[in-house]
């Protein structure tokens, strides 16, 4: 008898509860439902922003590399240091959308046979020169003159079993990229992201290899590797 009251009670009370104007409003329900979800596709959202931002800064960057390797072989007969501020004022605008020359360093290296025999024999760095602001970062593979009077750059440069080398009667433009990527929204998803590549190309139909300065650019102006700065 008792558990008959009990569930005509509770039947009452359901029917109560059931026709209160609060529980039929269903006006804000929309409102609710996007408060829980709004978080999450936020997240989503920024992270996708976040992947396709990083994702172009490396196509940029490797743009950069090759365009820089590319066009100082493109020089022909020989290579002054105007050809170098061409070269970097290329950079400069490609990489113009993402903020490059102040967070980046560019390295380009003439790498050569030395032209010695025997236990002396290699390549060597003839000449060096840097684009850039970032002084976090110096070449991974040497400096200018490394390997002129022996055999520290045998093997020639660039990353464990991807060394370039070139022969006794040609040149390699090779070219280091390194730079801090700048996240586009946060750097909580990625993290401090250090975006790096390389690039290299033969000079084509060049005869003479030094580096001239035929335009007589006071040393303060050039672009040696002790320089830290950008074109305007």
């Amino acid at each position: 008898m008792t558990d008959k009251r009990n569930l005509k009670t509770i039947k009452t009370l359901k029917h109560k509860f059931e026709n209160l104007s609060l529980v039929k409003d269903t006006s804000g329900l929309a409102l609710v439902e996007f408060a829980f979800a709004a978080p999450l596709l936020l997240t989503l959202g920024m992270s996708g922003l976040e992947t396709a931002n990083l994702a172009i800064a490396h196509l940029q960057v490797s743009q950069v590399a090759m365009l820089a390797a590319d066009n100082a072989s493109r020089v022909r007969s020989s290579i002054d240091e105007a050809d170098i501020r061409e070269i970097f004022t290329g950079v400069h605008l490609t990489g113009n959308s993402i903020d490059f020359s102040p967070n980046a360093r560019v390295i380009l290296s003439n790498l050569e046979h030395n032209g010695k025999l025997g236990s002396d024999e290699g390549q060597w760095i003839r000449w060096q020169r840097c684009y850039g602001s970032n002084t976090t970062y110096s070449s991974s593979f040497g400096a200018e003159g490394d390997g002129e009077n022996d055999a520290s750059l045998a093997d020639g440069i660039g990353p464990v079993g991807k060394k370039i080398q070139a022969t006794s009667a040609s040149a390699v433009n090779f070219v280091e990229v390194i730079y801090d990527y700048k996240p586009l929204i946060t750097d909580k998803i990625f993290g401090n992201v250090v975006i790096r590549y390389q690039s290299a190309f033969v000079a084509r139909e060049r005869t003479d290899h030094a580096l001239k300065n035929a335009s007589s650019i006071p040393n303060s102006d050039l672009w040696k590797c002790d320089r830290y700065a950008t074109i305007a």
